[in-house]
């Protein structure tokens, strides 16, 4: 097993063949996921497909396989699948239906923010105790500091966490090992989230969830896919990728307009994310995809807009799997016990919340998705409950885009306080 921090020597470098070897995984996946009976299908209900999608590439980068960090298969996924599979899935959603939802997927979204905003100075708080040594100072390399990028990622995004790392002045040796910690740790809860999808049905009866409106959406949802339904031609095909990457195109150009603009003009308003062209991108594709959505382009549903976009979200799940490697958990063990113990303590707000409001396992996983995972995957993880719902997770990344580097910058004061720096 190579060393978790030196991957250079992988034996894949071209771009063409590492996404060969992800084109062949997901089509291994489905393929045996769409077995019905046997050991297969036993194996898929205890493992949700989905989890493998992203779970198999990782070991390519664990490996050694494959560099993650040479590769631009994730930049080209995230900058231009992504995107396009906001706006097809929005476009084909019920959104007045989805608006109907009602508060609790608000509430769920700010209890994971409190659940990562708590946990992280607490698990610090902890660690204290048992290895004062290993969390003191204020240095550059402090603990705190490469934790609190980690606060900025998981409420909001890289966008935050790039803005924190630049407010608290972060070492270059403590932010990688907890770019490490947020990456696995991430992936890790990420899977946990993808089997209470796979699970949603027991767990909201165990939570004494009312999920009538989810599943009210759902059935709105395939009724108006199977009366629209038709057999898609090759026109119907270039219509769904022109509309797609139209609206793709032009959230590029709007996105580097306005953060310019901002980064120019209003630089105070970086603490926001204004200047930052990633945010832009995300929240003018849902833009695009939500005005859509009330026009004749919803009608491509019929045509597999939806599906269509779920495989470009596929995609994107397989090149988030490449910038996991699992041995590095070998490097700082220490360090991913903390980590684990924060995502622990965000778990369980998130749980005893949703007891407390009888909120359904979906509003749970996408409230906590946003937060941790921000756009790249909270719309992968509504999409595990149903297509239907990927916009919800869309919406709530915004807000965490929002207001991620103000309770970051706070939660990197507290986290200072205790490690009395």
């Amino acid at each position: 097993m190579p060393d978790a921090t030196d991957v250079a020597t992988a034996m894949i470098t071209n771009d063409a063949v590492v996404f060969g070897l992800l084109a062949a995984i997901l089509g291994l996946v489905f393929w045996t996921s769409s077995i019905a009976s046997g050991f297969w299908k036993r194996f898929y209900g205890v493992v949700p497909a989905l989890l493998l999608c992203y779970f198999l590439p990782s070991l390519l980068t664990t490996f050694g396989v494959v560099d993650p960090e040479k590769s631009k298969l994730y930049f080209v996924a995230s900058r231009y699948l992504l995107p396009a599979a906001l706006v097809l899935l929005t476009l084909s959603a019920d959104l007045p239906a989805t608006l109907k939802l009602g508060p609790k997927a608000l509430i769920m979204f700010f209890t994971g923010t409190a659940g990562v905003m708590l946990g992280g100075p607490l698990a610090l708080l902890a660690t204290s105790w048992i290895a004062p040594d290993l969390v003191g100072g204020n240095g550059p390399e402090a603990v705190w500091r490469g934790m609190a990028t980690v606060a900025g990622s998981w409420i909001g995004g890289s966008p935050n966490q790039a803005a924190i790392y630049e407010i608290f002045d972060v070492g270059p040796n403590i932010f990688s090992i907890w770019i490490a910690v947020d990456v696995i740790v991430a992936n890790v809860w990420m899977a946990v989230l993808l089997w209470i999808a796979a699970n949603q049905q027991k767990l909201d009866q165990a939570l004494k969830a009312d999920s009538t409106a989810i599943e009210a959406l759902r059935l709105k949802t395939e009724a108006y896919e199977t009366e629209h339904a038709r057999i898609p031609e090759l026109k119907h095909l270039v219509f769904i990728l022109a509309v797609g990457f139209t609206a793709v195109g032009l959230a590029h150009f709007g996105a580097e307009s306005l953060s310019a603009w901002f980064k120019i003009n209003a630089p105070a308003m970086s603490r926001l994310s204004l200047d930052n062209s990633f945010f832009w991108l995300v929240l003018l594709a849902t833009i695009i995809g939500v005005i859509l959505s009330f026009t004749p382009a919803r009608r491509l549903q019929g045509a597999g807009a939806m599906k269509v976009g779920s495989l470009f979200v596929y995609v994107l799940v397989a090149t988030v799997g490449l910038n996991m490697n699992i041995a590095a958990v070998v490097e700082a063990p220490a360090y991913f016990l903390i980590g684990l113990l924060w995502i622990a303590i965000h778990a369980a707000l998130l749980i005893a919340m949703a007891f407390a409001i009888k909120a359904p396992s979906f509003f749970l996983a996408v409230g906590s998705q946003a937060n941790i995972g921000g756009a790249a995957s909270a719309p992968v993880v509504a999409a595990a409950f149903h297509p239907s719902l990927a916009p919800v997770g869309v919406l709530l990344a915004v807000v965490g885009y929002i207001v991620g580097t103000f309770a970051a910058w706070f939660t990197g004061l507290v986290m200072q306080a205790i490690a009395g720096g």
